[in-house]
């Protein structure tokens, strides 16, 4: 008779890291149990025992990619001497200039919530603790009005490929939190323009 299979925390893990790369390299289209399973090098039946379905993998995936920005900004939104405008575009400049692969990868996990619904509450999750993170400093109904620009600004730089400007991405974050022009380093009245033609 076969023992019964005991939950790995550690394999659990490995296979979440898997489906990541997987996903990086050949997109969400490309994410399977057997593909997952291959990528982590443990047998197929171990990635459905761990995740019953495709779509409880995306959670705990995405749940894992939507870490680290909210982690950076708990720990320093704000340097001695930084306006929280200059602090904020400086950690969004930081997030936007790691490897392009991994933040396309936060974006595309992060949007697979339109067409499953069961990656939403994850999604919901993320933009809920970035406002909890930045509402002591503004309230929340600006908060979210900053998440809502910050989202934007990241999907400007990855969909036009023009490069992030911390200058206007501090303006804009400024006008929003009503801080004094005299703390901004220049003023912009556009937003930086990308690249054109087909």
């Amino acid at each position: 008779m076969a023992r019964p299979r005991r939950y790995d925390p550690g394999r659990r893990e490995r296979i979440v890291d898997a489906a990541l790369r997987v996903a990086r390299r050949d997109g969400i289209g490309g994410l399977s149990h057997r593909t997952v399973a291959a990528e982590a090098d443990v047998p197929l039946g171990s990635t459905t025992y761990h995740f019953g379905s495709l779509d409880e993998l995306l959670v705990a995936a995405l749940r894992k990619v939507n870490a680290g920005f909210a982690e950076q900004l708990r720990s320093r939104p704000v340097r001695d001497g930084d306006t929280l405008a200059y602090g904020l575009a400086r950690l969004l400049g930081g997030w936007l200039g790691a490897e392009r692969s991994q933040v396309e990868l936060e974006y595309e996990l992060y949007l697979a919530a339109l067409r499953r619904p069961a990656l939403r509450p994850v999604a919901a999750e993320w933009a809920e603790e970035v406002v909890t993170v930045l509402a002591p400093h503004t309230g929340r109904a600006t908060a979210r009005a900053l998440v809502a620009l910050m989202d934007g600004i990241g999907l400007q730089v990855l969909l036009t490929g023009a490069p992030y400007d911390e200058a206007y991405a501090r303006e804009m974050i400024a006008r929003i939190l009503n801080e004094a022009p005299k703390d901004q380093a220049g003023g912009l009245s556009e937003a930086p323009a990308g690249p054109t033609g087909t």
